[in-house]
Formats: structure tokens, C-alpha cells, sequence
């Protein structure tokens, strides 16, 4: 399936006579409209933190708890914004003298997502004085419920968007409320705990730096969170790689690098995001993730070490059962098409089958979406009789605001929902699975605006060739941090293919010359021969790619390379 490539606008803006045109370029068209929001990451530009609504009656509550002595119980979320966030809490508390504080995190198939009436009788089991819920809570209210009647203060701390109505927590902080005025909505939620925390240092007259110290798990939460990069983001994302890479992080994010076999001394976005996330993440998706917020606690590099090389072990197995799961899912998808004319795909696809395992359907959802462009659900099986589900959406569909719209339209079809605009989580009884897959498909289309499930590629334009060298690739790697909203640069453009080669029978191995006087260029498009419309492009052939410039380091020779996202070959043949 062709996609349509489109190139970003490029809104006029003057970042100064003397700054780099490629990176003034790539930076207007991601919304920069001055040079400071670039150029300076320091803590002291972050939205301050008692601009956040609740901070401070936040601070207050807790600090009343710290003055008692009670015991605080941290009620996290099973992936690895709400593993970072519960592991800053803790340590966060502990720094600032407060030892009596402990955390609970729900089994995924057992009690689902937030604080459920189930987890909540598990937490009151622990007589609590104060539960502080992190990265989830904004629509826990039966669960609230229960603990507030049990005499057990609530502290919510969320960033997922709000419902009709709140819970009867005693204190919420969110910036998605609507009525916050906050200037980053985009939080994740390990992101808002540090707020929460930061506010509390000052209350106590304690230095923040106690708090500071931990933005390498800000950083790993944010960016595995998939949150929208933007100037605040950027800045905690900034500041925690920085530490990363100093060595000024926690023994936990060492070790899940080690067993990655990755290092941090140049440690970027993407190995939080696709190297030592996901191993935290695979606890909470097929185990318990107690084993990743250990192994986030723990100052012993040993147990760390320990702990690191048992998530290692778990994540492979997910790979395995994910890939299973996503062949299984594409099948399904392969004979939806047969009963869709090529030009009148589904608006949106509901999957499920119940021997599928809950902790890999938003990954499958996501891979399925990156496929058919459209949003998609997957169904699971929990242990509770419900199907849980997951949600991956394309830009222009709200996926929670659908939902919302199904839930409304169809009283009873949804047991539960939450999330954001791209990604979302539900649960439903079997026997609607049906029933909810034409009221979603519909809503979806009604929402859809021309265009927007065509799968179409954002670029940054061509690259010229004279700028495909190391030293560019490491000015795009410094212009950083890039992801969520604020993506990598991408360029497009023709190419003659030299040479060809299939690596593991899954990667595609290319070497492209752009013109007679260019010098060749290597280039890779990884897992491209595994994707269902998979080609493999002829030798001398001409060829129309999307790309990253990188850097090919071996054996210390450091070469330009391109990253190849997308390609498709060109009708006519044109000489370069």
C-alpha cells in the first residue's frame, strides 16, 4: 500500500542570522517561535510549580502526614510511567526524611487498570493513613469511594484526561482538568508526581535538589509514556539524559542498560524508549511489575544486576508472544480486507481472540495501527470475566473522546475507559465485543476528516547531498531531545539503488547514490521485509524513500547512514 509523503509547513521565523538553516528549518516546522525555546534546557524555564492547580494543597496534605508520622501507600500503574512515578514517590519521600511509605501496584489481568474497589481492598489491608495514587486515579471514583469511607485520606496525582465527574479524592492533581490553566497539559504522570513532589520540598523548607536528583526517572517515565514532547518535556527529558549520561542515575536504569548491552554515556530518547522501557514494561505486562519498581529502588548495583537480568528474560518472552499475537491479529486483518472493497476500507477495526494475553494488546494494537492506519482495539481476556482492551489511534482521532462518544451514545456497552488522544484502555463484557466494534467504527468515521486514515508521512523536505555526513547526523542528534510531538527529523527523496541485501531474512540492506558525483550512502530499513506488503527493490532500480540520517559506528570508523522508514519505487526511471 502506497502512502501519500507530504512535507511539513515551514512557518517563517527568525532564529537569528548566524543559526544553523537546516535546524532553523526543522525547528519552525515543529512550532519553535524563538531561539531560547531550543537552545536553553535549564530547570529554571520549566512551568513553575506552583502554577500547577492542587500543587500546593498537595504539599499540605501530605506534609500533615509526615508531621504524624502515618503511613503513606503509593498506588502506581503497572507500565513504566506509572513504575518511574512510584519509584520517585518513594525515593522522593524517603529523601526528604519520611520513611514510612510503601506501594501497591494492581496485577494487570486481575484488577485492571487505577485504583479498582478491588485494589482498594487490598490497600486498605495495609492501613494506610494516606494513599497517593500516581499515573492513575482521575476516574477511580467506586474505588475512592471505598478507602475514603475506610478513613484513609486520597491524594490522586494523574495526567489521563478527566470524565463527567471527578472522584471525592481529597486532593487532585491533573493538568488535563478542565479547568486547569497549566502550560504543559502533556505531563506524564511520573512528570506531575515530580511537581507534586517539588511543591512538597518547598513546603518543608527542604532544598529541591532532593528532588532533582531523580529526573533521570522523570526522563525514562515521560519518554516511555509517549507523551508530546514539548518545551517542559523537552526540559525534564533533557535534564534526566544529562544525569543518565554523567552516571548521576539509579542503579536500575544502569543495569536494564547492561542487559541491553547498551551504554549511557551517550544515552538518547531512544534507548529510553526502545531499549530499557520496554524491559521495565514487560513486568507489568505478563508478571508483576513490583520486580521493575525494585530494581528502580534498589542502591545495591547486585541486586539491580539481578533484578535488570530477570526483566531482560521476561521481555524476551513478550517479544515472542507478541509476535505470535500480532501474526494471529494480521490474519484477522488480511480477511477484513477481503470483505472491503480496496477504496472502502473499515474506518477503524476492533480484534479479538480469547486466547490472547492482555499485556501485549496495546502493543499489537499499535503495530496493527502502524499497518492499516486507522485506529484500532485489541481484546483480551482478564481473569475478572471482562475483556480488556487497548486503543491506538492516528492523528485527528481523539481515541478517548470516541469512546466517550460510544459510552454515551450506548449506555451499558463500555464497563470502563480512560486515556489520552492516541492511546486508550477499556473494558467491555464478551458479548458486546460485536456490538461495540460497528458503534466504534462509526463513530470513528464520523469523526474522520479527509485524509486523515490515509497513513500519510510528515517529512522535512530533501537533504541535500552535500549535507549527508557525520557531522551533519550529529547536529540533528544534539538538536535534540526529539519524540512524542516533537519527532526526529525525517527527509525524503529519490535514489538509484546499488546494491541489495535481506539481513535475517527481516532487514532490508540497501546501498543508494543520489547522482553521478555523490559517493554511495548505506542504508537500512529494519523488519521491513517482515511487514505484509514487504518489497524488495531491483539493483539499479529508482527508489523514493523517507529516511533518518544516522551514524554507522564500527570498530571506531564512523560512517553517515540512512534509516530508512518508508520506501517505494519509482514508475518512471529517472537517471540520477
Amino acid at each position: 500500500m502506497r502512502r501519500p509523503i507530504r512535507r511539513r509547513e515551514v512557518p517563517n521565523v527568525d532564529l537569528g542570522a548566524g543559526f544553523d538553516p537546516l535546524l532553523a528549518r526543522i525547528f519552525a516546522a515543529r512550532g519553535v517561535r524563538g531561539l531560547d525555546e531550543v537552545q536553553d534546557y535549564t530547570l529554571q524555564h520549566l512551568a513553575r510549580v506552583s502554577t500547577l492547580e492542587a500543587v500546593e494543597a498537595a504539599a499540605s496534605l501530605i506534609a500533615d502526614h509526615i508531621a504524624r508520622q502515618s503511613e503513606i501507600l503509593v498506588v502506581g500503574d503497572y507500565d513504566a510511567d506509572g513504575a518511574t512515578a512510584t519509584a520517585l514517590v518513594v525515593r522522593g519521600l524517603r529523601a526528604l526524611g519520611h520513611g514510612r511509605v510503601g506501594y501497591l501496584v494492581p496485577d494487570r489481568a486481575k484488577f485492571g487498570y487505577g485504583l479498582t474497589e478491588g485494589i482498594a481492598e487490598v490497600a486498605i489491608e495495609r492501613r494506610p493513613s494516606l494513599i497517593i495514587t500516581v499515573d492513575n486515579g482521575v476516574s477511580s471514583h467506586e474505588g475512592i469511594d471505598r478507602v475514603r469511607a475506610a478513613g484513609i485520606d486520597v491524594l490522586v496525582t494523574d495526567h489521563h484526561l478527566p470524565g463527567l465527574s471527578l472522584p471525592a479524592a481529597n486532593v487532585i492533581v491533573n493538568p488535563n482538568l478542565h479547568s486547569s490553566g497549566f502550560a504543559s497539559r502533556a505531563l506524564a504522570g511520573v512528570g506531575v508526581a515530580f511537581y507534586v513532589l517539588n511543591a512538597l520540598a518547598r513546603h518543608l523548607g527542604r532544598p529541591t535538589s532532593l528532588i532533582a536528583q531523580f529526573l533521570d526517572l522523570v526522563a525514562l517515565g515521560t519518554i516511555a509514556d509517549v507523551v508530546p514532547l514539548d518545551r517542559n518535556n523537552r526540559i525534564l527529558v533533557e535534564q534526566g539524559l544529562r544525569r543518565i549520561r554523567e552516571g548521576r542515575c539509579v542503579q536500575g536504569i544502569h543495569a536494564l542498560a547492561a542487559a541491553a548491552g547498551r551504554t549511557l554515556s551517550n544515552a538518547t530518547p531512544s534507548d529510553l524508549g526502545f531499549t530499557i522501557g520496554p524491559r521495565l514494561n514487560a513486568a507489568g505486562r505478563l508478571e508483576d511489575m513490583r520486580i521493575g519498581i525494585e530494581c528502580l529502588l534498589t542502591d545495591d548495583p547486585a541486586q539491580a544486576s539481578q533484578l535488570a537480568d530477570q526483566l531482560d528474560t521476561i521481555n524476551r518472552k513478550r517479544r515472542t508472544l507478541q509476535a505470535d499475537t500480532q501474526d494471529e491479529a494480521m490474519e484477522i486483518v488480511a480477511r477484513l480486507r477481503l470483505t472491503h472493497s480496496e477504496s472502502d476500507p473499515p474506518a477503524a477495526l476492533t480484534l479479538f481472540d480469547p486466547s490472547w494475553h492482555p499485556g501485549v494488546v496495546g502493543l499489537v494494537a499499535g503495530r496493527v495501527k502502524d499497518v492499516v492506519h486507522r485506529p484500532v482495539v485489541v481484546f483480551a481476556p482478564a481473569e475478572d470475566g471482562l475483556l480488556r482492551g487497548s486503543a491506538r489511534s492516528v492523528s485527528g482521532i481523539h481515541i478517548r473522546d470516541a469512546l466517550e462518544a460510544v459510552s454515551t451514545a450506548h449506555p451499558g456497552l463500555i464497563d470502563r475507559f480512560g486515556g489520552h488522544a492516541m492511546a486508550a484502555g477499556l473494558s467491555l463484557q464478551p458479548q458486546f465485543v460485536k456490538a461495540f466494534a460497528t458503534a466504534f467504527e462509526g463513530e470513528v468515521a464520523r469523526r474522520a476528516e479527509p485524509g486523515s486514515l490515509d497513513g500519510a508521512i510528515l517529512t522535512d523536505g530533501e537533504l541535500e547531498a552535500t549535507a549527508m555526513t557525520v557531522e551533519v547526523a550529529d547536529r540533528l542528534q544534539a538538536a535534540g531531545p526529539f519524540g512524542s510531538g516533537f519527532p526526529e527529523p525525517t527527509f525524503d527523496g529519490e535514489f538509484r539503488v546499488r546494491d541489495v541485501k535481506i539481513l535475517k531474512e527481516r532487514h532490508l540492506k540497501m546501498t543508494l547514490t543520489g547522482g553521478p558525483r555523490t559517493p554511495p550512502l548505506d542504508a537500512i530499513a529494519f523488519n521491513w521485509m517482515a511487514k505484509p506488503d514487504a518489497w524488495e527493490p531491483a539493483r539499479d532500480s529508482t527508489v523514493r524513500v523517507v529516511y533518518r540520517l544516522d551514524v554507522n559506528d564500527w570498530q571506531g570508523l564512523r560512517r553517515p547512514q540512512l534509516l530508512l522508514e518508508y520506501l517505494e519505487p519509482i514508475e518512471t526511471t529517472r537517471m540520477l
